[in-house]
């Protein structure tokens, strides 16, 4: 799996002109699955996500986590993350997993990361969604399972 994490302010997503998820302080998510994904990347991917120390503390560094500031999440399905583009010029997105097992492990992980207490807003999965944010920093990380 891998994650686009982005430090928020503010976010929402909305489908067909109506809001479906918001969130005041937070992350932003764009979660993408791949084909050998599993529910313990999953898994290790929230427990990462909500202990990052990326907000500031009263001295202005990055000491407190997610949990620390009680912050939220608004997560939104992104399969284009396994975009290849290393050949031609249109993405080639194979590296994306089929929509089934994208769904459950999708939901799956946002499960997990409500699970650690904290409140999750979600896109619409598969759906044309239009994602507005101010992302705060800006900070902005990229995550993958694979990689722990």
């Amino acid at each position: 799996m891998k994650v686009v994490v982005q430090r928020a302010k503010e976010a929402n997503v909305t489908v067909e002109g109506e809001v479906v998820g918001e969130i005041s302080k937070g992350f932003m998510l764009l979660v993408g699955v791949t084909h050998e994904d599993e529910m313990k990347d999953a898994d290790y991917l929230a427990d990462k996500i909500v202990n990052l120390r990326v907000f500031e503390d009263e001295t202005g560094k990055m000491n407190h986590s997610l949990l620390d500031i009680e912050g939220e999440i608004l997560s939104v399905s992104q399969f284009t993350l396994y975009g290849d583009c290393r050949k031609g010029r249109r993405p080639n997105f194979m590296g994306a997993a089929k929509p089934d097992k994208a769904l459950t492990l999708y939901n799956y992980f946002n499960e997990q990361l409500e699970k650690k207490g904290v409140r999750v807003q979600t896109g619409s999965f598969g759906a044309m969604m239009d994602v507005s944010f101010t992302n705060d920093g800006p900070v902005t990380l990229i995550i993958e399972s694979k990689d722990k």
